[in-house]
C-alpha cells in the first residue's frame, strides 16, 4: 500500500534539523536524577536539572531502535507485531467516567465496568491490544492499578497495556503478572503486558515517576514505550509546524533515555498532538488538526524506521453522535492513510473522560473497515478476472460464478452495526439507529463466553497475596 504524505521530504529533514539544535542548545528540564547522570554518562551536557543533548549522541543512539516492536498476549495466537501487522487497534484508555450501559446516564467508573469493557474487547475482532479502558473509582487506595488489571486479566486474552503511577505500583503489578504467567521467568519469556508513560511532559520537561518506570522497564527487557502530548497554543507553540518541532525534540529525547538505558530497546513513535480551541483553552482530542498532525508525526517515523502510532480516532462530542462518528472517521483514516501503525482508538469520547459501549462497538466496525483498507486491492491474474469477463460478456451476471462465490465474504467487509437494508425491511426490524444496533451487540455479548480467564488455583493465590482485592467479576447488561 503507497500512504499518502503531508509533509516534504525536505519539511521533514527541516524538522529533524530543528529538534536537533532544539535539544542541543535547549534541552530540557530533567527532574529525576538518575536520568540525569545516565545521560551524562553517555555525553550529555548536564547542568543542574537542565540537560542538553549533541547531535552526535542524537544521531548515534536515534539509529538503534528496531523497526519493530511486538505485544504480547496470554494465548500467543494474538501476538501483534508493528508495522508487520498494522494496522494494529488499542482502545483508548483511563477515563474516569462511564456511560451506564442500563441508565444511559455518566457516572464514575468502576472495576466492574472493566470486566465488562475487557471481555467486550475480547471478543471483538477489530480490537488488537487492550489498553484499560478506564480507571476503578471503587479500587481500594492501595491498589489503584491492580484493581484495574486483574479485571482485564480476568476477562481479555489479548495484549493488555497497562501504566502505573510509582515504583511501588509497578512492583504490584509485576507481582501479579508473574503469579497469572506461573513466575517470573515464564511471565519474561512471554510478557503479555505492554507498559506506557508520558516521561516526557510538554513542554520539554522529563518528569520524576513516569521516567523511573520507563527506565525499569526497558532494563528489565520488558515492553515499554512513551507518548509525547503537545499542545499547541498551550503547551507547545500555536502552530502546526512549531509543535512538530518540539514533539519531535521531545520524542527523541524519550529515545534517547531508553536507548542508554538499554540499546536495542524497541519503542513506538507514540504521539497525541493536539491544537487547542483558543476560544476555551478545549483539548481538541477530534479535531482534523489532530488528524493532521499525526500524518506528520508519522512520516518522521518512517524516516526515522521506528513503529508509530497514537491517540487518534477519538472525539470531542458527549454523545456517541454524528459528530463522534465524523471526527472519529476523518481523522482514524488520515493516520491510516498516513501510514500509522498503532491506533488509540475505541469507545471514548469527551476527549477522553467518558467510555461508551455503543462506542466501541461501533469503533471495532470502523476498526475492520480500517484494516480492509490497508489490505489493499489485489492484482493477481485471479482477482484481475479478465477470463470471467470475456467469458460473461456484455448483458451478463457475476452473481453465480464461482470467482463470486469464493470472494463474496473476503473481498468486502460484511458490516453488522452499519445498516444496508432498504428502508422498507430496515422498518420491519424495528427501525433502530446506529446506538440501539451497537447497544443490543454488547448486550449479547454480555450472555456468551463469559468465564472467567484466570484459573480458580491462580485466583485463590491472587487474592491471598492481594487481600481486598476487587471481586472483578462480569455482570450481565439487563
Amino acid at each position: 500500500m503507497s500512504f499518502a504524505t503531508l509533509l516534504t521530504q525536505e519539511q521533514i529533514e527541516r524538522i529533524h534539523d530543528a529538534s536537533l539544535e532544539i535539544l542541543e542548545e535547549v534541552g530540557l528540564k530533567v527532574r529525576y536524577e538518575p536520568a540525569r547522570d545516565l545521560f551524562k554518562e553517555h555525553g550529555c551536557a548536564v547542568d543542574g536539572e537542565r540537560v542538553k543533548f549533541p547531535r552526535a549522541v542524537v544521531e548515534k543512539y536515534r539509529k538503534l531502535v528496531p523497526s519493530t516492536f511486538t505485544f504480547h498476549a496470554r494465548d500467543p495466537k494474538f501476538d501483534k507485531t508493528i508495522p508487520n501487522d498494522s494496522p494494529v487497534i488499542v482502545t483508548a484508555s483511563s477515563a474516569p467516567d462511564i456511560i451506564d450501559p442500563v441508565t444511559g446516564h455518566e457516572r464514575r467508573a468502576e472495576s466492574s465496568d472493566i470486566a465488562r469493557i475487557a471481555h467486550l474487547i475480547n471478543e471483538l475482532p477489530g480490537y488488537d491490544v487492550f489498553s484499560i479502558s478506564t480507571l476503578a473509582d471503587d479500587a481500594p487506595a492501595d491498589q489503584f492499578t491492580i484493581s484495574r488489571l486483574y479485571p482485564s486479566i480476568k476477562y481479555c486474552l489479548k495484549p493488555i497495556r497497562v501504566t502505573t503511577t510509582n515504583m511501588k505500583d509497578t512492583n504490584g503489578v509485576m507481582e501479579m503478572a508473574y503469579m497469572v504467567a506461573g513466575g517470573k521467568e515464564a511471565y519474561k519469556e512471554h510478557p503479555f503486558l505492554t507498559h506506557h508513560y508520558c516521561p516526557v511532559v510538554s513542554p520539554l520537561t522529563m518528569d520524576h515517576l513516569s521516567t523511573e518506570n520507563v527506565m525499569f522497564f526497558a532494563r528489565e527487557g520488558l515492553p515499554v514505550y512513551p507518548t509525547i502530548v503537545p499542545n499547541a497554543g498551550l503547551t507547545s507553540p500555536m502552530s502546526m509546524s512549531g509543535s512538530l518541532v518540539q514533539g519531535n525534540a521531545e520524542f527523541l529525547a524519550g529515545l534517547m533515555l531508553m536507548q542508554m538505558s538499554k540499546e536495542g530497546t524497541p519503542t513506538i513513535y507514540a504521539t497525541l498532538g493536539t491544537v487547542a480551541d483558543m476560544r476555551s483553552g478545549a483539548y481538541t482530542s477530534g479535531a482534523i488538526e489532530c488528524g493532521m498532525l499525526h500524518m506528520a508525526f508519522s512520516q518522521l517515523a518512517k524516516f526515522y524506521n521506528v513503529p508509530c502510532g497514537g491517540y487518534i480516532g477519538l472525539t470531542n462530542s458527549k454523545l456517541n453522535d454524528a459528530q463522534a462518528g465524523y471526527e472519529t472517521g476523518m481523522s482514524g483514516i488520515a493516520g491510516l492513510l498516513s501510514g500509522m501503525d498503532m491506533f488509540n482508538i475505541g469507545g471514548l469520547i469527551d476527549a477522553l473522560k467518558t467510555f461508551d459501549f455503543a462506542k466501541a462497538v461501533i469503533d471495532d466496525e470502523m476498526a475492520l473497515m480500517m484494516k480492509r483498507m490497508k489490505r489493499g486491492i489485489s492484482f493477481n491474474d485471479e482477482d484481475l478476472a479478465l477470463d470471467l469477463i470475456k467469458e460473461i460478456g456484455p448483458g451478463g451476471s457475476f452473481i453465480t460464478a464461482k470467482h463470486t462465490i469464493s470472494r463474496m465474504k473476503t473481498e468486502a467487509v460484511m458490516t453488522k452495526i452499519a445498516d444496508r437494508d432498504a428502508r422498507t425491511i430496515w422498518e420491519k426490524k424495528g427501525a433502530t439507529d446506529t446506538q440501539a444496533r451497537a447497544m443490543k451487540k454488547v448486550k449479547d455479548v454480555m450472555t456468551a463466553n463469559t468465564n472467567s480467564l484466570i484459573s480458580s488455583e491462580v485466583e485463590e493465590k491472587l487474592r491471598a497475596a492481594f487481600p481486598g482485592l476487587v471481586a472483578g467479576n462480569l455482570e450481565p447488561i439487563a
